[in-house]
């Protein structure tokens, strides 16, 4: 499923092939993909003619911005997938087909050519299974909280302070911090030790400090082997799978809405 890596791989195709061409067409099949009030003609408005000119990534969501001020905000959901000239950011996802359907593609920009000798025009889509992604003209950035990336132990202390929640819940509200994941905060709750039952407020400092650096290793690495299920913990999150650690059999349960899985023994 996408989450931080595979948005940040979607980011880098767009940043690395889009940048500086121009949207000649938008297909908006279905219009039930465009959110929070978007029109297909108010969007067609805003990038026809327009040049990309960055691509930027808040958590899990992608922003693409042109050259006349408007920004294109997508949401990939479970099963959405950025491709761009027929080159997906990235080749396998979890819990969905990554068969290229027509049928599937939510949404279409046509592209002049790119800058590269013998470059024809191309399409930059959002094709998603599902339908639990979408399309976003000017999205509000506010209502994200601080990208998980550039959160240090001061910030995440900001982010779970004076919380009842399970830390796991608290990790996976993107107004407090953007960009976690399922597969990532079973990773990293993992990998530091700590209970995703745990109240997120009664954390100490050296909890804290331990679990702010080991997200952002724990991100770094998985954005580096290619996806969120590449993690240590990843082929034990089934029944019957043991701990990668100690051996301990971990234990399935349901945390914040999401199946979750932890090793009894290690994480306290």
């Amino acid at each position: 499923m996408p989450e931080l890596p595979e948005v940040e791989a979607y980011r880098r195709l767009a940043e690395g092939s889009v940048l500086g061409r121009e949207v000649l067409a938008v297909e908006t099949p279905d219009p039930w993909y465009l959110k929070q009030g978007t029109e297909a003609a108010e969007l067609a408005d805003a990038l026809v003619g327009r040049r990309l000119v960055a691509a930027r990534r808040i958590g899990k969501l992608l922003l693409l911005d042109t050259d006349g001020g408007s920004t294109l905000g997508l949401r990939f959901g479970m099963t959405g997938r950025l491709v761009v000239d027929g080159v997906p950011g990235v080749e396998t996802l979890l819990y969905t087909s990554d068969a290229d359907l027509a049928a599937w593609d939510r949404f279409v920009a046509h592209l002049g050519r790119a800058r590269r000798a013998g470059a024809r025009p191309g399409r930059l889509v959002v094709r998603d299974p599902r339908r639990l992604g979408g399309v976003e003209l000017d999205p509000d950035e506010g209502c994200l909280g601080p990208d998980v990336l550039t959160v240090g132990p001061a910030g995440l202390r900001a982010a779970l302070e004076g919380s009842a929640a399970p830390l796991k819940a608290r990790l996976l509200d993107q107004a407090r911090l953007a960009g976690v994941g399922n597969l990532t905060a079973d990773e990293a709750l993992w990998r530091a030790g700590l209970d995703p039952t745990r109240q997120a407020g009664g954390l100490s400092d050296a909890e804290i400090g331990r679990l702010a650096r080991t997200l952002r290793a724990t991100l770094a690495e998985l954005i580096a082997r290619g996806g969120s299920h590449t993690g240590d913990l990843g082929p034990s999150r089934r029944p019957g799978g043991r701990c990668p650690r100690d051996g301990a059999a971990l234990v399935r349960r349901t945390v914040g809405g999401r199946t979750t899985w932890s090793c009894p023994v290690h994480q306290r």
